[in-house]
């Protein structure tokens, strides 16, 4: 058995072909596809987050507001780029969000990614420390987060406070037990899985990784996955920890399918540069669906992990997103034991 979710950009824009032309589109939207996947029976609703974009910058309200609609379904992040966050108020936003959703935050943080803006997170106030990279300042910013979730107190109390305190040193509320364990970092390299383990954090691998041996990318994947848990097994951790990978993956099932993928299907991976690092781009995956078993048979990263994210295209609308999810439930899952 393998969970599977979905990963949604969030997009919008006005052109023609867009079903999401509005911001108001893109996160009302996201709501009603979370709910249908709840009612097919998928695991897990994910979202990107990027700021100056056409895209999710703010991902706690999208996430409280599926908590309430929803029951059952996983909800969460792949992933909140932590150059832009303040560690306290995230944590706020995070516990307050996780309470509504009553403990189904699957919350995945990382580095980020290339941006829209140069150095945008300096529009938001942060800035590296002397000597820090701005890689280095997203890990002391997630650093600080997981501090904050676990829920001690840190914080003098007034001794005239306008309402009465709790004994002891005050901890930002509200605080949502069990979060801590449902945090994931996104890794672009065994290097930062291994730190990832370290940490207690759950590992979440995309679509892309840095080419640390020119092997293919589920190759690659699958030995990140095994360095990982090498990692977390010496850390000495009493949880198992989870593993996501993700795949854009679609089955061709009807007229639908064939004009939008049929065509499209790029069936090698792809390397190229992101800033200076040779990385190396997954695959897509789209075909009838004994086609794709047997191709995703062979997948080596998708084996090793226990969660699957399929990468939707959002600008086509609810409809057609629960329709490409429901096929890969319904005609490939089966058939590769995932369900």
């Amino acid at each position: 058995m393998k969970k599977i979710g979905f990963l949604s950009f969030g997009h919008w824009t006005p052109a023609p072909y867009s079903k999401v032309r509005t911001a108001s589109d893109a996160l009302l939207q996201s709501i009603e596809l979370a709910v249908a996947a709840e009612e097919l029976g998928l695991d897990g609703a994910y979202f990107r987050v990027h700021h100056f974009a056409r895209q999710l910058g703010s991902p706690f309200p999208l996430l409280a507001s599926i908590g309430a609609r929803t029951k059952k379904i996983e909800i969460g992040t792949a992933v909140i780029d932590m150059r832009y966050e303040n560690p306290m108020y995230m944590a706020e936003d995070a516990g307050a969000a996780d309470i509504i959703a009553r403990g189904r935050l699957q919350l995945g943080i990382s580095r980020g990614s290339p941006e829209q803006v140069i150095d945008g997170w300096r529009y938001f106030g942060y800035s590296p420390r002397d000597g820090e990279s701005d890689a280095d300042m997203a890990r002391r910013h997630a650093e600080a987060f997981l501090d904050l979730l676990k829920g001690e107190g840190f914080a003098k109390p007034n001794p005239r406070p306008m309402f009465p305190n709790p004994p002891g040193l005050l901890r930002v509320e509200p605080h949502s037990e069990g979060l801590r364990d449902r945090i994931w970092w996104g890794s672009s390299s065994n290097a930062t899985s291994r730190w990832a383990a370290k940490l207690g954090m759950n590992l979440q691998s995309s679509t892309l990784k840095e080419d640390e041996s020119g092997e293919p990318l589920h190759i690659q994947q699958r030995r990140q996955i095994e360095a990982y848990r090498e990692a977390w097994k010496e850390a000495g951790h009493q949880r198992e920890p989870r593993v996501s990978v993700s795949r854009s993956i679609f089955a061709l099932v009807d007229d639908r399918d064939r004009m939008y993928f049929g065509r499209e299907a790029r069936d090698r991976d792809q390397v190229g540069y992101i800033d200076t690092m040779r990385a190396v781009f997954g695959r897509s995956y789209a075909g009838e669906p004994d086609v794709l078993v047997k191709e995703l048979a062979a997948d080596e990263a998708i084996a090793a992990a226990d969660t699957l994210l399929l990468t939707v295209p959002n600008t086509l609308g609810v409809d057609y997103n629960a329709h490409a999810v429901e096929s890969i439930l319904k005609y490939v899952a089966p058939e590769l034991g995932w369900r």
